[in-house]
C-alpha cells in the first residue's frame, strides 16, 4: 500500500427520505467501511465522512406523500439512517447532515467563489410549469413515458427502468407529479455550470490518467459521457427548500441538489476536525467516493469539474463504484416496498449484523448486478460461517481445552511435519492475498481467500485427527507422550491459526473478529495488519477463555417468514386505495352554507402547551394581515416545537370562543387518516399569508 501520509473516504450520501435497504449497504457503505477498516489497521491516518442529504426533490415528495414539512421528514429519516449504519458497523468518523448552518455556509461559500470567478452562465430559458399548484417543477415532479423503453412511469431526469439519463423535454405525455395536471412552459432564470469547458481537463484526468487503475464500469460510464460531449448544467433550482443561492437577484431560487450534496463531504471534514485543509488541500491525500453506479456522472464528471473550477481542493483519486444487488430476481423498489429494510433486518436477526455483512460481500455486485434470495442467505450462512469458519473456531477451542489444558500448547520440532509447515506458510500467503485484493477493491476476491484459509484450517485439523491420537494412552490411563507431541503441535497450529483469521476478517465482520479476541484474551493492537501472515502471536503456556460459538445456524422458518414478510409488504404496498375504510359523508351542505366559510392561509410562528389541558396547543398564526391566537387539540400528535414555520389552512370567520380562559380565533384544518394521526392541510409554500383558500 502507499506511504501516503493521509487518506480522505467517504460513501454516498442517503437521502433522508425514507430508509436503508441492504442494496444501499451493498452498494458503497460496506465496501467503504471494509476498505477504511483495513487503511486503520495499516496504521493510516484517515478519516472516513458521510452523512444525510437533506435537500432536493425525494424530500419533497416525500413530505407530501406523508403530509408533512421537509423538516419532520429529514429529522424522522436522519435518525433512522445513522441508527441503522452504526448497528450495521459502518465506522463513520462523522455521519452528518446537509442541513446544519456550517454546510449551507460551505455550499454558499463554494458557489460564490465560482460566480465571483465569473465561471456561471445566467440563462432565463423556458422550463415547466404547473398552473395548478403554481410552481415550476423539479425534473423528479414530472413523470411520462420513457423514449428509450417505453416505461410509462419515468421521471424527468431518469428512468428507473431501464437507467437511462433524462431531461423533461424528452418525456412523451409529461405531466405534473403534484397536480396530474399537463405542465406547460414558462420563463425562468438560473445560473448554469458550463461543464464543456473542463472536457479536455477531464479527458486528460480520467482517459489518460486513469484508465488502467478505475473500474471499467465506472471509467466506461465517464468515456462514453466525455465522447458524447458535455454541456452547461443548471446548478440552481426553483423551491424554497434547500439551500439558498447567495445572491440578491435570486429569490426562491436554492442550489442544485447535486451541486451541494458532494460539497456536504467539505462541510462534514470541517465539521471533523479543525485540520479539515489537510484532508482537502493537500496534494499527497489520497481522495475515495464509494458511490453506487447511479452516482457515477455526479461524482466523476460534475463534482471534479467544480473542484478544479474552485481550485484549492483535491481530486479523487478513485471512486469505486458497484452495480445494483436485486432482491428474489426483482429490482429493488421502495415504492412497491420490494426491499430488505436493514432497520427491520437488524430487529428480526439481532447481533447477526455481520452475518448479514457477510452475505452481502460474498455476492456484491462489484461488477454485475447481483441477486440476493434468502435462500442464499441461510445457505452461506449455515454452511459457510457455521460449518466452515465458525466450525473450526469451535473445534480449536474445544480440543486445546479437553487435550491441552486450556493453554496454548509448545511447538515440537522433532513431531513436525511439512502438512505442518505448509499451514503456517498459508497464513503469509493468505495475507498477502487479502491484501492486494483489498487495494484493488475487489472484498469479494478477498473474503472468499479468507473463507479459504478457513477450509484449508479444518481440513489440516481432519487429516491430523489430534481426537485419534488422544487414544493412544500408556497403563495410567494417560496419552502417550509422542502422542501429545502431535496433538500440542496441531493444536498450536490451529490457535495461530485463529488469531491469524481474527485479524484478516476484522474488516469484513469486526463484532465477530473481537468475540475471537476476547477467547484468545489479547487486545484489540492485535488487530493491525503487520500482526497478520506471523506464526507467533499467541505465547506457548498463555491460558485461552472457553469457546463462544461465533454464528448460530438459520433455520427454515426464519427464513419463510422472510419471504413471506416481503411477498406481503409488496402486496399491500400495491393495494388499491378503495379498500381503505372511510368515515361516512356528512349531511350535504349548500354552496350558499360553504360560500359563508372564509379559509386563510397562515403560518405557525409560536406554538406552546396549555397547562393543565393534555390535548390543546396555543398557536399564535400570521396571517399576514394579522397575527392571531388559536387553539387547537393537536398536543397529542405534535411537539410545539416541531410545528413552529408550519403552513396551515385556517377558518379565519369562525366565532371567538374561551378554552382555558384563552380566547380562540379561529380553527386550523387537520386530516385524519384510519389510524387517528393528524395531518396538517398545508398550502406549501407557493403562496403568502392570508390568501383565500377556495
Amino acid at each position: 500500500m502507499s506511504d501516503s501520509t493521509r487518506y480522505l473516504v467517504t460513501a454516498a450520501l442517503p437521502y433522508a427520505n425514507g430508509p436503508l435497504h441492504i442494496g444501499h449497504l451493498a452498494g458503497c457503505y460496506l465496501p467503504a467501511d471494509i476498505f477504511v477498516r483495513y487503511l486503520r489497521v495499516n496504521r493510516k491516518d484517515v478519516k472516513f465522512v458521510g452523512g444525510s442529504d437533506e435537500h432536493g426533490v425525494p424530500i419533497t415528495i416525500r413530505a407530501m406523500q406523508e403530509g408533512k414539512t421537509p423538516q419532520e421528514v429529514v429529522d424522522h429519516y436522519h435518525e433512522i439512517l445513522k441508527n441503522s449504519l452504526e448497528s450495521m458497523g459502518i465506522s463513520y468518523d462523522i455521519y452528518s447532515r446537509t442541513s446544519k448552518p456550517i454546510h449551507h455556509k460551505t455550499s454558499q461559500d463554494f458557489f460564490l467563489n465560482l460566480y465571483n470567478k465569473g465561471l456561471f452562465e445566467v440563462k432565463e430559458t423556458e422550463q415547466y410549469y404547473d398552473e395548478v399548484k403554481n410552481v415550476f417543477l423539479a425534473d423528479r415532479y414530472i413523470t411520462g413515458t420513457c423514449p428509450i423503453c417505453g416505461n410509462p412511469n419515468a421521471y424527468g431526469d431518469q428512468c428507473e427502468k431501464c437507467g437511462s439519463s433524462l431531461s423533461p423535454d424528452q418525456l412523451i405525455n409529461p405531466r405534473s407529479t403534484l397536480s396530474d395536471a399537463v405542465p406547460v412552459k414558462r420563463k425562468t432564470k438560473h445560473w448554469y455550470f458550463p461543464l464543456q469547458n473542463y472536457e479536455a481537463f477531464l479527458k486528460e484526468w480520467i482517459v489518460d490518467g486513469h484508465k488502467d487503475d478505475w473500474k471499467n464500469n465506472v471509467y466506461g460510464q465517464c468515456k462514453s459521457w466525455l465522447d458524447n460531449g458535455l454541456q452547461s448544467r443548471a446548478m440552481t433550482r426553483d423551491s424554497n427548500w434547500g439551500i439558498k443561492v447567495p445572491l440578491p437577484d435570486a429569490e426562491d431560487k436554492v442550489l442544485y441538489v447535486w451541486f451541494d450534496a458532494p460539497i456536504g463531504y467539505i462541510s462534514f471534514t470541517k465539521e471533523l476536525t479543525e485540520d479539515w485543509a489537510k484532508y482537502w488541500c493537500d496534494p499527497n491525500t489520497k481522495l475515495y467516493h464509494f458511490i453506487g453506479k447511479d452516482n457515477i456522472v455526479f461524482h466523476c464528471i460534475i463534482f471534479p469539474a467544480m473542484l478544479k473550477a474552485h481550485g484549492d481542493f483535491v481530486l479523487p483519486t478513485n471512486v469505486p463504484a458497484n452495480e445494483f444487488l436485486n432482491i428474489e430476481g426483482d429490482k429493488v423498489s421502495t415504492s412497491r416496498n420490494w426491499a430488505v429494510w436493514v432497520d427491520e433486518y437488524l430487529k428480526d436477526f439481532p447481533g447477526q449484523q455481520d452475518v448479514l455483512r457477510y452475505v452481502l460481500c460474498a455476492n456484491a455486485p462489484e461488477t454485475k448486478d447481483n441477486d440476493f434470495t434468502w435462500k442464499d442467505f441461510q445457505e452461506r450462512n449455515n454452511s459457510e460461517l457455521v460449518a466452515n469458519l465458525g466450525n473450526f473456531v469451535n473445534r480449536t477451542f474445544v480440543l486445546m481445552h479437553k487435550l491441552c489444558g486450556g493453554k496454548v500448547p509448545p511447538l515440537h520440532g522433532d513431531v513436525a511435519t511439512p502438512e505442518d509447515q505448509e499451514m503456517v506458510n498459508a497464513f503469509a500467503e493468505t495475507k498477502k492475498k487479502v491484501s492486494e485484493n483489498i487495494e484493488h477493491f475487489k472484498f469479494r476476491e478477498a473474503l472468499a481467500e479468507i473463507m479459504e484459509l478457513a477450509r484449508k484450517g479444518n481440513k489440516y485439523m481432519q487429516d491430523k485427527e489430534p481426537w485419534i491420537l488422544a487414544r493412544q494412552v500408556d497403563a495410567n490411563g494417560k496419552i502417550e507422550a509422542e502422542a501429545q507431541k502431535k496433538i500440542d503441535m496441531c493444536i498450536h497450529v490451529c490457535l495461530q491459526l485463529c488469531a491469524n483469521l481474527a485479524i484478516l476478517i476484522y474488516p469484513f465482520m469486526p463484532d465477530t473478529s473481537k468475540k475471537m479476541l476476547k477467547m484468545m484474551k489479547v487486545v484489540q493492537r492485535m488487530l493491525f495488519w503487520e500482526n497478520a501472515g506471523k506464526a507467533k502471536l499467541l505465547s506457548v503456556g498463555y491460558s485461552l477463555r472457553a469457546p463462544e460459538l461465533l454464528f448460530r445456524k438459520i433455520e427454515d422458518s426464519e427464513i419463510e417468514a422472510q419471504l413471506e414478510k416481503l411477498k406481503s409488504g409488496s402486496k399491500k404496498a400495491e393495494a388499491p386505495k378503495e379498500e381503505t375504510s372511510f368515515p361516512p359523508l356528512k349531511s350535504e351542505i349548500s354552496i350558499d352554507d360553504f360560500g359563508k366559510l372564509d379559509f386563510r392561509t397562515g403560518t405557525i410562528l409560536k406554538a406552546e402547551k396549555v397547562e393543565k389541558a393534555d390535548k390543546l396547543l396555543k398557536l399564535e398564526i400570521d396571517l399576514g394581515f394579522e397575527k392571531r391566537t388559536i387553539l387547537s387539540g393537536i398536543a397529542q400528535h405534535f411537539k410545539p416545537e416541531d410545528i413552529v414555520g408550519q403552513r396551515v389552512v385556517v377558518v379565519a370567520n369562525l366565532a371567538p370562543r374561551k378554552m382555558r380562559g384563552i380566547e380562540s380565533n379561529g380553527m386550523i384544518l387537520m386530516a385524519e387518516n384510519a389510524e387517528g394521526q393528524l395531518y396538517f392541510v398545508s398550502p406549501g409554500e407557493v403562496v403568502g399569508n392570508g390568501f383565500t383558500v377556495r
